[in-house]
């Protein structure tokens, strides 16, 4: 079998030792990276014979796994990997999978076929079946026509895959984001975490989300060992984490939340499973449950900061020795930092202002939107419509999305802070604050919380007016059963209002 002899594409990522495990399922399959090398390059061969080829986009629609890790990687490295959330609904499916323009879909064998023929009839459609030395692919339906393709290998301005933003206010855009840019992204996080073979893996975020994505090639990068669930399941977290004593792992301030509710009843394996540091990454982290963590997980936890934009990683808070602030995502790795006004001037330290970053990791624009990148891009700065600022030390400090600001009467409140303070009552388990329309005001500040305890709204607002200025108390504070979230785990504070039905 001949290797794929390319030094400037996600191949060059899995070169960690032949016998070393790569892959590890907590059902005890084991994959060394041998065998998910040779497994990558046979399954590109079979894509070929499939009629795909370089500049195609093929979908995979998969949950977590050693099949997804696999198939992504043959998918990249004969086309383009589209991944999608295995949990869409038809009509959802149908959009994205049109959206990116895919010629092919890949899923497990157990997939129902009519949600997937009623969304797309005529789609390519191809199996991925687990065997002893990683998977094979099936090809179950094809499209009158297609002839088996040659083998090109890519380069690394070719575009590895394609993500689409969240598209919480507008329609989702295409994020293509090339080899180049997960390679540099990839050596970013290992340098920043010190990585290196010896390290273990726990996968908790979904693969069709960057977050998740980067984490896989980063371990695979640095050598190391990825135990991947095929899911984030809160009951068998610290089962995981006792049978596979994974150094590290990364995840939303969501699955934090959990973990750190259950940490009680685990006391002996926490004592017994120290962790070398904890990431959090793709939404902001209350420094109150950052503290919580730290006491009682006794590891260091290193708050981020990423975009599916930046091929994730954009700034993290340092290992120890070197100083963690709390509060702040620490300061870029890779890449260049720094603050902007309305009209795109450069601003002094410690002023706030819109944050822009600057690097390899970064992409070139969006995909066939001219009017989103003539807003987002200037002088090769990305604008990430997060407000902050940087401190005498390079740490940034986030203080909201600048669409999530509440303008209440002209002053700007970011909803962070509320969250924090909320938080921080001992019968809150969950707070978000959020913008309502306010007919004099503009803008009013509400609040939702799940709680854990007794408590009443009364006594949340005397909570609030003690450590608030009293034009940053909300208004209104709403009880609810849970918080709602979009696909990878994100509250929807845009949406609040609507959802709630709260009209002025």
């Amino acid at each position: 079998m001949v290797l794929i002899q390319l030094t400037m594409n996600l191949f060059e990522l899995l070169a960690g030792s032949d016998n070393h495990p790569a892959l590890v399922s907590p059902e005890g399959s084991v994959l060394t990276y041998k065998q998910l090398r040779e497994n990558v390059v046979e399954l590109v061969s079979q894509l070929n014979s499939f009629g795909l080829k370089r500049g195609d986009r093929i979908a995979i629609a998969m949950t977590n796994g050693i099949p997804v890790v696999i198939t992504f990687l043959a998918a990249s490295l004969c086309a383009t990997a589209a991944p999608l959330n295995p949990k869409y609904k038809p009509e959802e499916f149908a959009f994205y999978y049109q959206d990116t323009q895919a010629k092919a879909l890949i899923t497990l064998p157990d997939v129902p076929e009519t949600a997937i023929a009623a969304a797309i009839p005529d789609m390519m459609r191809i199996h991925a079946s687990i065997n002893a030395l990683g998977i094979s692919f099936e090809l179950v339906k094809s499209p009158v026509g297609v002839k088996t393709s040659g083998n090109q290998n890519p380069d690394s301005d070719d575009v590895a895959m394609i993500l689409h933003t969240s598209g919480t206010t507008s329609r989702p855009k295409r994020v293509p984001i090339r080899h180049r840019h997960l390679i540099a992204t990839a050596h970013h996080m290992i340098g920043a975490y010190s990585l290196s073979a010896v390290d273990t893996t726990l996968c908790l975020m979904p693969l069709f989300h960057i977050h998740g994505l980067v984490c896989m090639l980063t371990t695979l990068a640095s050598g190391g060992t990825l135990v991947i669930p095929n899911g984030f399941n809160a009951l068998n977290f610290w089962r995981l984490v006792e049978t596979f004593k994974p150094t590290w792992y990364s995840a939303a301030p969501t699955i934090h939340q959990t973990i750190l509710s259950r940490v009680s009843h685990n006391l002996p394996i926490v004592k017994a499973n120290p962790f070398r540091f904890i990431r959090s990454s793709s939404a902001p982290l209350p420094p109150v449950i950052l503290e919580q963590m730290e006491a009682k997980l006794n590891a260091p936890v290193l708050e981020a900061y990423s975009m599916t934009e930046a091929a994730h990683l954009m700034t993290t808070n340092p290992l120890p020795p070197k100083v963690r602030k709390p509060g702040t995502v620490g300061y870029g790795f890779g890449v260049e930092v720094s603050i902007m006004d309305e009209d795109g001037n450069f601003l002094p330290q410690g002023s706030l202002g819109e944050v822009v970053v600057k690097g390899p990791n970064v992409i070139d624009g969006y995909e066939n939107n001219p009017q989103a990148n003539a807003t987002a891009f200037v002088n090769g700065w990305f604008r990430t419509g997060d407000q902050g600022k940087l401190d005498a030390d390079g740490y940034l400090r986030i203080t909201g999305r600048i669409k999530e600001l509440i303008n209440r009467g002209g002053e700007k409140i970011s909803p962070l802070e509320v969250d924090d303070v909320l938080l921080r009552h001992p019968a809150v388990a969950e707070a978000l604050a959020f913008a309502v329309p306010h007919k004099s005001l503009g803008e009013d500040i509400h609040a939702a919380v799940v709680l854990n305890g007794e408590t009443s709204v009364k006594e949340l607002l005397a909570h609030c007016s003690t450590m608030l200025a009293d034009f940053k108390v909300p208004h209104q504070i709403h009880i609810l059963d849970e918080l709602p979230r979009g696909a990878t785990g994100k509250l929807q504070r845009l949406s609040m209002a609507k959802l709630l039905k709260i009209e002025q």
